[in-house]
């Protein structure tokens, strides 16, 4: 089972990018995933022996990132390294391979500037149809908190989709975010006293947010709802700072319904001041759940099916778990797994099904060692 089965790393080898393979190799662990390391060469370099030289070198740095990530028990493919555009060559590469995820540095922060987003960084967001995680200088990835803003469009569905099962893999708290603009004095040129509106509005709001809710499973997620007033740019960094938040998950271009070169208003002022991790996801989504057919053995099944329980994937949960039961139709933890899938889901009278299941094949197993015993005894 892969749900994050491949990351493209670009580095730009600068001393904060070992920051930014660490970032990869601690995604790559929670998620099972193959890593593939690239990097783009500038083309105006016209020199033929300086080229080759160059390449040699930048070649080498890779294999010694390979090695790296290679020790830390993740899969990597053979390093990749092409000449033009940096933004364009990520991107084009990031499609071609078809990975989940891009994994790039937010750029090399100068003396005096505390956060900055990098215009690589920023552009490959703005270009990538693939979701990008943008790593902070000198950040290690250690997720305890995650915030995931949304505004009920279907980008930031897609955003707290997998901010949820992000959540999930590291255990981390997940703090789903609405903001809703009030009416001010000086929206308009006389005055008013807004406040009944403006508690219209909220009512509303918080109600749509309640209602949006519905559409996700949060069950064994440690979570939170938080209604913020104002500008959504600014709450959104306010409750960054205020709950320290360790990555921001959130959905590029919003209800702007924008072409895919434009990344919305708001997330591009908060990416451009965020102090944290963060991933923006466009038109793809993070995770995908890809099930193997080749595989056999109960035991694999398993163990996937366990993982998927975790990962709230439930109907997929059962399946594998009915596949255990296709190979031994008395795999008892495979019985209980799907009486623990359906008490997630409120099911009672399925759940009390595989219980009573459950019951008779321990049963049939005690009766079948009573029965060897006695012939032990009796062979004599």
């Amino acid at each position: 089972m892969k749900i994050l089965e491949n990351i493209l790393l670009a580095t730009d080898l600068f001393p904060s990018s070992k920051n930014v393979v660490g970032n990869a190799i601690a995604l790559a662990k929670a998620f099972h995933s193959r890593v593939t390391v690239f990097h783009v060469l500038p083309e105006n370099i016209g020199n033929d022996k300086a080229k080759k030289l160059l390449e040699e070198t930048v070649k080498g740095h890779l294999t010694d990132i390979n090695a790296r990530i290679n020790k830390e028990g993740v899969k990597t493919t053979e390093p990749l390294v092409e000449w033009g555009d940096h933004c364009e060559k990520i991107v084009a590469a990031g499609k071609r391979l078809n990975v989940n995820l891009i994994v790039i540095g937010s750029g090399e922060t100068e003396k005096g500037q505390k956060f900055s987003l990098g215009t690589t960084a920023e552009k490959v967001i703005k270009l990538s149809a693939q979701p990008v995680f943008v790593v902070k200088p000198e950040e290690a990835l250690t997720v305890k908190t995650i915030l995931c803003p949304v505004d009920f469009s279907e980008q930031s569905r897609r955003a707290l989709k997998d901010a949820i099962i992000f959540a999930r893999r590291f255990e981390a708290e997940l703090i789903i975010l609405s903001v809703y603009k009030p009416i001010t004095s000086s929206t308009f040129s006389f005055k008013y006293d807004w406040e009944e509106e403006n508690s219209r509005i909220a009512f509303n709001h918080i109600a749509q947010f309640n209602e949006f809710l519905k559409g996700f499973n949060l069950r064994d997620v440690n979570w939170k709802k938080e209604v913020r007033r104002g500008k959504p740019e600014t709450e959104i960094l306010a409750e960054i700072s205020e709950s320290n938040i360790g990555l921001l998950i959130m959905g590029t271009t919003g209800r702007s319904g924008l072409s895919k070169m434009m990344i919305g208003s708001v997330t591009e002022k908060v990416i451009r001041e965020v102090p944290c991790t963060f991933i923006t996801t466009k038109t793809q989504d993070v995770i995908q759940l890809q099930l193997e057919n080749r595989i056999k053995d109960i035991e694999s099944h398993y163990h996937i099916a366990v993982q998927l329980m975790k990962d709230g994937f439930y109907a997929e949960s059962i399946a594998e778990f009915e596949t255990c039961l296709k190979i031994n139709d008395m795999h008892v933890p495979a019985i209980h797994g799907i009486v623990k899938v359906y008490d997630k889901l409120e099911n009672q009278e399925m759940a009390d099904k595989y219980r009573k299941l459950a019951r008779e094949v321990l049963r049939r197993i005690w009766d079948s060692k009573i029965e060897d015993e006695i012939r032990k005894y009796y062979s004599y």
